[in-house]
């Protein structure tokens, strides 16, 4: 359009994004015959709920790690992730971690990626995307194997070092993912408030047609949205995840509310960070990549499986949690044994 400069094209989704001057109206722009819709490039912000410091254990870990491998963390054991590997380990599934970056880590292997900010380098800069990358797909090394060991690692960076950002920039990663066919998308991240974006609800229906399955983070606001989970999170068309503890029940922080599919580990949850090394975090942002790399495992298994197909049977094999109701867990624990 004449005299406007966007900051952000998107060609295939005929979008752009733009600035505009705020002492003039903007409406007649939304009027135009070539317009169909202008709304707020609103803004998005990761599911961290807090950084934890490398501390002794407590009793209740002793009793969750009782049954798991010493070589593998108790969130991998939990979801029984290690029971379907002699069957799959998500070779040949391509999945797309749309967050901060991935950083390069040598328990990581990195397919490919790219930066829908300003371009160029898809490398973390804020260490959450390493974390969640980690938790789908960390190879096995010091003891941290991810859900999905051998999947196909795209790192899409749309959100910034201080782990926020602009909804044009995840319009633009997903669109990213539809035009490499990705199997898998993790979104760990939800909008700011109770803003709504159209924009990336049209993409995300888009990517969903065309086969894509997306796992959205419920969100970290516990019990005060009124039963309300966040956007992505908040769409039919996404898995949308809630957090457990190591005493499989879904931690104060968890989003509530109607829409939430599974829950899956989300409290001091070690996986790989920046420099080579290790973090332990909570949130929903670490539940989320559980449940992508479920998905993986199961479409290596099963090819050809629809986004439908695929939540029904991880919902079927859940292990409900005769504490919490559905708008906690939705049908409960990520189980994979049986894949």
């Amino acid at each position: 359009m004449k005299g406007i400069k966007p900051y952000k094209r998107m060609p295939a989704l005929r979008t752009i994004g733009c600035h505009f001057d705020k002492r003039r109206p903007w409406k007649p722009i939304a009027r135009h015959p070539e317009v169909k819709r202008v709304e707020s490039d609103v803004r998005i912000r990761v599911h961290l709920f807090k950084k934890h410091k490398a501390a002794g254990r407590s009793k209740t870990t002793v009793h969750a790690m009782a049954a798991c491998p010493p070589e593998l963390t108790w969130n991998i054991c939990r979801v029984k992730a290690h029971e379907a590997w002699p069957r799959t380990t998500g070779g040949k599934i391509k999945v797309a971690i749309i967050d901060t970056g991935i950083a390069a880590h040598p328990n990581l292997q990195i397919a490919g990626g790219v930066n829908t900010i300003r371009g160029g380098s898809y490398a973390d800069d804020n260490g959450h995307g390493t974390h969640v990358a980690g938790i789908t797909a960390a190879r096995g090394l010091d003891g941290i194997k991810g859900v999905a060991p051998d999947v196909e690692l795209y790192a899409v960076k749309a959100l910034d070092s201080r782990g926020g950002g602009f909804v044009s920039s995840i319009i633009a990663g997903v669109d990213w993912c539809i035009r490499n066919k990705m199997d898998v998308i993790n979104m760990s991240f939800g909008l700011v408030g109770s803003t709504v974006s159209r924009a990336l609800r049209d993409v995300i229906a888009k990517a969903y047609k065309q086969g894509i399955v997306i796992v959205a983070s419920a969100g970290n606001s516990g019990t005060e949205d009124n039963g309300m989970i966040d956007a992505p999170a908040s769409f039919p068309e996404t898995m949308a995840i809630a957090a457990t503890d190591m005493s499989d029940k879904v931690t104060g922080f968890s989003s509530r509310g109607s829409g939430i599919d599974l829950a899956a580990p989300g409290e001091q949850i070690k996986s790989t960070w920046l420099n080579g090394g290790y973090m332990t975090l909570s949130g929903t942002s670490m539940s989320a990549p559980h449940a992508a790399g479920g998905v993986a495992l199961l479409l290596s298994k099963q090819a050809g499986l629809s986004p439908a197909q695929v939540s029904e049977q991880l919902k079927s094999r859940a292990m409900p949690l005769p504490s919490e109701s559905e708008n906690e867990q939705g049908a409960g624990l990520l189980q994979l044994d049986r894949i």
